[in-house]
């Protein structure tokens, strides 16, 4: 299927999203970081028309594409992003890729359709202004449903409505409806203006991605997107399962995956 925001019209599912772009194992050992404009780049160079990322504020109100709220884990400097200015980030991260912010980025990268999931709520606003001017390849998005639907009402004041995927909230009750015996009970209010469901295979003990919640959501106009799938052979069985995208560490392996016989004009 094909969801009714521009945000889907780049290509025929089924969508590749690259996680945090691609750093391959070559680039991992030149110390190229994840959400780096360097790995945007090579998942673009390798194919990839989607690129999920994630954003944070710096103290001095730039929102960046970084995944953690601490730089320890990608940098080694132990202080929050938000402790941390534009410039000084800037320094930390031109030996790892280049730092990103999601202006720079959207400007950079002209024919990439952003994943942005906001990580803070600081970062809400300024990162749903920023998103209105490329509407139409932009999904906003965030594990918490009023973060989330903060950064599109931001969006949509400055003029611009871009697509977005469910929260936590919205999820549960998504995949409370697909249960057997519930009939979609309550999936229409909580699928209402959502264009995607992004989620885990599983959460736990708890399977999530069933066919089930693949035909729900689809009979709703939402598409359904896994994440983080980086083996072959789990890509292709979702794939044959139904799903609509995947976001993988591995775009150019689930490139190549997603044009076999079968997957390469949609099912």
């Amino acid at each position: 299927m094909t969801a009714g925001h521009p945000y889907f019209a780049a290509q025929e599912d089924p969508r590749i999203l690259a996680h945090r772009g691609l750093v391959t194992a070559e680039m991992a050992g030149d110390g190229i970081a994840e959400n780096s404009v360097a790995a945007i780049a090579a998942a673009h160079a390798a194919g990839a028309t989607y690129v999920e990322s994630d954003c944070h504020l710096t103290a001095d109100g730039v929102v960046v594409l970084f995944h953690d709220p601490r730089l320890t884990r990608v940098t080694g400097d132990d202080r929050a992003v938000a402790e941390v200015t534009h410039e000084e980030l800037e320094g930390l991260m031109a030996a790892r890729g280049g730092l990103a912010t999601m202006a720079d980025a959207l400007e950079a990268f002209p024919e990439v359709r952003f994943n942005i999931d906001v990580k803070a709520d600081a970062a809400a606003d300024p990162a749903g202004r920023i998103a209105s001017a490329h509407a139409e390849r932009v999904l906003l998005t965030s594990f918490d449903d009023r973060r989330r639907e903060r950064a599109l009402a931001a969006a949509r004041r400055a003029g611009g409505g871009p697509a977005t995927s469910g929260g936590r909230g919205v999820v549960a009750r998504a995949v409370w409806g697909a249960l057997p015996g519930v009939g979609g009970r309550g999936a229409r209010g909580a699928l209402a203006g959502v264009d995607a469901l992004q989620v885990p295979e599983r959460a736990g003990r708890v399977r999530v991605v069933t066919p089930r919640l693949i035909d729900l959501a689809h009979r709703h106009g939402a598409e359904v997107h896994v994440w983080t799938v980086n083996e072959p052979d789990d890509m292709r069985r979702l794939l044959r399962m139904g799903v609509d995208g995947l976001v993988t560490d591995r775009a150019d392996i689930a490139l190549e995956i997603a044009q076999e016989t079968g997957f390469a004009r949609g099912r």
